[in-house]
């Protein structure tokens, strides 16, 4: 079958094979035959060594599709049924899972030093344990989470990933008060889906920062009420807080020095919530007496901070009720052959968010 893979770290482009086998189908595994993907920035992340990850690797990990194929002792599933991928599937049982942060269940990353695929050369893993650029993936039964019919996989593509993520971090995590000021800095899919959130929650104000402009004007098409370049940002403080900072503060791009900035930007006693991925060489730097002094709450959030099942729930109601707008996140449309023009389009910013269609 056809898959995109990333021979080594570091390299920037993917190549579209045609000698990839899933593998790893049997007693407790699906098979399914994806049919849409988004581009995720962590896929990018992934390629650079930002975020770890063993190669030869297939990315992705924001997918939908059909199951091909169901293993013994796999219940609730059947062949033929539409599922979206979870790449952090809940075992229910581990301490975590007990005390209800679902989102914080370890059994998942088990899998990710697993080969998902082989090639005639060798082994290829899957990113996040699953890899979903790819025709065809095996994983999990827990992985595969059923939609209904009246979901397209492009949409619930998204939803198996940075919708969740950038929701929950508004709904769950910072639980955005009505009537608050919010910024958010980082304004690709993920940082949309948290303004989204952040207006469901009733937001007064929601600055949108970008340093990108076709994101600053589709901003304001999904809820920000203004949006301004990151040197702007300060401007943008003093004239809707007095000076004094948001009450929330989102940071979703996953480096030290925007988490420095969105933490001044947020007032003392407020909320800064760091939503983007980062590497784990790359500190944040508090001194103890501002800490301290200022008392703000910093509130990282792992997939959107709740049980994802739930979460992936609430998304498709209120996408139904038109209370969220998913169709429009997505920019650019590519075939798998595509994929590294998809992959440019994300690097410069152009895109929100591409569906890879197989």
């Amino acid at each position: 079958m056809r898959a995109a893979v990333l021979h080594e770290i570091g390299q920037d482009k993917l190549e579209v094979l045609d000698d990839v086998e899933a593998v790893g189908f049997g007693p407790g595994k699906v098979r399914i035959r994806v049919r849409a993907t988004g581009l995720c920035h962590s896929d990018v992340s992934a390629m650079s060594g930002v975020l770890p990850q063993p190669a030869p690797f297939v990315p992705g990990h924001e997918g939908a599709g059909e199951i091909l194929d169901v293993g013994d002792g796999v219940t609730g599933l059947a062949q033929g049924q539409r599922v979206l991928l979870c790449w952090l599937p809940a075992c229910g049982s581990c301490p975590a899972c007990r005390r209800g942060q679902t989102q914080l269940c370890l059994a998942g990353f088990m899998n990710a030093g697993t080969p998902n695929f082989k090639r005639p050369g060798g082994d290829v893993f899957g990113f996040a344990g699953t890899g979903t650029f790819t025709e065809e993936v095996v994983v999990d039964a827990g992985c595969a989470v059923p939609i209904p019919d009246d979901v397209p996989f492009d949409i619930a593509a998204l939803i198996g990933c940075g919708v969740t993520t950038g929701l929950g971090a508004a709904v769950n995590t910072a639980k955005v008060e009505a009537g608050s000021s919010v910024a958010v800095i980082g304004c690709g899919g993920v940082g949309i889906s948290a303004i989204q959130g952040a207006r469901l929650q009733g937001a007064a104000q929601i600055v949108a920062v970008d340093p990108v402009e076709s994101r600053r004007e589709a901003a304001l098409g999904f809820g920000a009420t203004e949006a301004v370049a990151p040197e702007a940002l300060a401007d943008a403080k003093q004239r809707i807080t007095g000076g004094e900072g948001f009450d929330y503060v989102f940071e979703v791009v996953g480096r030290s020095a925007t988490a420095r900035t969105a933490y001044e930007t947020t007032r003392r006693g407020g909320t800064l919530c760091v939503v983007g991925a980062g590497a784990l060489d790359d500190f944040l730097q508090l001194n103890m007496f501002e800490l301290f002094f200022d008392e703000k709450r910093i509130l990282p959030s792992m997939y959107g901070g709740g049980d994802v099942l739930r979460s992936y729930e609430r998304a498709i109601a209120l996408w139904r009720a038109g209370r969220i707008d998913l169709e429009s996140l997505i920019t650019h449309r590519v075939p798998l052959a595509g994929i590294n023009e998809a992959l440019e389009q994300m690097r410069t910013g152009a895109a929100l968010r591409t569906c890879i269609e197989i």
